[in-house]
């Protein structure tokens, strides 16, 4: 009781290839399918890239800099506020 039978599943196969038609479904098939393997293959990336290589990747353009380095402030001189003051 209140189980799905084969029969209904079948009956509800045969719906849906009539409503969306064998081509769509293929496509929608392969497209999930492709998903699932581009997931997987996400899931065993992150894991690797401590084991390839501890050289740090170029993808942006600026160096890398270490936290024991102390930072450079710069200091505009009084001459360069008392400038900016008298041209408002």
């Amino acid at each position: 009781m209140g189980g799905i039978s084969i029969w209904q599943l079948l009956i509800i196969a045969v719906i849906v290839v009539l409503l969306f038609g064998t081509n769509k479904l293929r496509g929608l098939g392969s497209d999930l399918g492709a998903s699932i393997k581009g997931f997987k293959k996400a899931m065993n990336d992150d894991s690797t890239p401590a084991a390839k290589s501890e050289k740090p990747s170029d993808d942006a353009d600026f160096t890398t800099k270490n936290l024991s380095e102390k930072p450079v402030i710069v200091v505009k001189p009084d001459d360069a506020k008392s400038k900016d003051k008298e041209q408002v």
